[in-house]
């Protein structure tokens, strides 16, 4: 039961009476069903699921990779976001059609796991990791797995750190592939072109234990930038400005075999779309926009279909709306705002995620949120029946995927497997 505080009673009640007075009547939002989610009912239905689970429609799902892959120019290559498509069925039902070897990988049972089930793949890592973690990658990975690690791109964002992973690498008897991170913009750390990154290149160009593998620059911020007075486009000049002076000095570094062949990784999700060749990036990572979340919904992804919902079996589903403690306003509040007229109470909730279906449904602020039984709210024409589903997208994917099990596979009609997903890690 969510905590029913004295000042949201208070507020839930006086807010009913005196806020119509400020704010135009809202106007009723449900309606009929989506013929699209009676079909996923139907099949979670025939399956037999009655939990809340996170679905993916395969053919949606397709059509996004199909996307991608058809956007990218002669040359560029795709690495799979793993943290954000956390499932070995998912990323290899995308590796497949997508026909991409790359993975970036995020945490050490990520990195582990994937070593031991793909020891084919590249993986980069997408964020350093303390090199505890990366020794304990190295003591606890299985014998049959060990020719994966010569495979892994380790992210370097600091020279302290570069000088940590160069004590592991000397006293494991390895050579490591270096990836150094670069701040494009996002400043969010990692090297800029300058004195600390030539100390780094030039460590790296002198090791008999390191290998310098490429750099990474991430710039999801640009989207997110103002078009006024050009401010998006400069922002996105200027990362791609301070990246190839990183390649600049590379260059001044190392020879041109090994520049021919380190990777420039580039972009995500809400960025993919810039890179029309590969003057700058020879790879591009992406993975929300796949299963495209509401955070995903931008002009950039319009081409991009939601693909992953979150469906969860009505409890109870009630006529009317009545507030423990207000009901003398529930009256008032309904006549006012017609979508509360009537009530749900879901199997679980308190996901980072909005309803979409039936139409109309809102979660109610006043009684407040609950992973037990949320309530949400919908308007008079609001019709479903207790153990029928609720839908709603997610707004991100790589922790709300983790929350649900296993993953339902939707495709014509019905749910055609089940994909385990990774266990919950940061």
């Amino acid at each position: 039961m969510p905590k029913l505080s004295r000042r949201n009673l208070i507020l839930g009640g006086s807010a009913v009476l005196g806020v119509a007075a400020l704010m135009s009547k809202p106007s009723d939002k449900s309606g009929p069903r989506d013929a699209y989610y009676l079909e996923l009912q139907a099949a979670l239905t025939k399956a037999n699921i009655a939990q809340p689970t996170l679905v993916i429609d395969r053919a949606r799902l397709n059509a996004n990779i199909d996307t991608l892959v058809g956007h990218l120019p002669d040359g560029m290559g795709y690495r799979i976001v793993a943290k954000s498509l956390p499932s070995i069925g998912l990323i290899e039902h995308i590796r497949s059609r997508a026909a991409t070897d790359r993975l970036m990988t995020f945490n050490l049972p990520m990195l582990s796991e994937l070593s031991q089930t793909m020891p084919e793949a590249s993986q980069l890592l997408g964020k350093p990791l303390p090199v505890r973690a990366a020794k304990t990658y190295f003591e606890t990975l299985p014998v049959d797995a060990k020719r994966a690690a010569e495979q892994v791109q380790w992210l370097i964002d600091s020279n302290d750190r570069l000088q940590q992973y160069s004590e592991l690498a000397e006293a494991q008897a390895l050579t490591l592939q270096i990836n150094i991170e670069l701040d494009v913009g996002l400043h969010r750390g990692g090297f800029e072109p300058g004195a600390e990154l030539q100390i780094a290149l030039n460590q790296i160009a002198a090791s008999e234990h390191l290998a310098f593998a490429g750099f990474m620059g991430y710039e999801p911020h640009i989207p997110a930038l103002p078009t006024t007075l050009g401010w998006r486009d400069k922002a996105l000049q200027g990362a791609w400005k301070t990246y190839q002076e990183a390649l600049d000095q590379a260059a001044a570094t190392f020879d041109a075999q090994t520049m021919a062949s380190i990777t420039r990784n580039a972009a995500g999700s809400p960025t993919y779309r810039y890179y029309e060749d590969t003057a700058i990036a020879n790879e591009i990572s992406a993975g929300s926009c796949l299963v495209k979340p509401t955070h995903f919904d931008s002009e950039l992804l319009e081409p991009h279909l939601p693909a992953s919902f979150i469906a969860t079996p009505v409890i109870k589903s009630l006529p009317t709306t009545r507030m423990p403690g207000l009901e003398f306003a529930d009256a008032a509040k309904q006549s006012w705002d017609p979508n509360y007229s009537k009530t749900v109470f879901i199997y679980g909730g308190h996901w980072l995620a909005d309803p979409v279906d039936p139409p109309g449904l809102s979660y109610n602020s006043t009684f407040g949120r609950s992973s037990n039984q949320e309530m949400l709210n919908g308007g008079p024409d609001l019709d479903i029946a207790a153990d029928e589903f609720v839908f709603f997208r997610p707004h991100q994917s790589e922790a709300v995927f983790l929350q649900f099990g296993d993953i339902a596979v939707y495709d014509d009609g019905e749910i055609v497997d089940m994909w385990p997903v990774f266990e919950a890690s940061a």
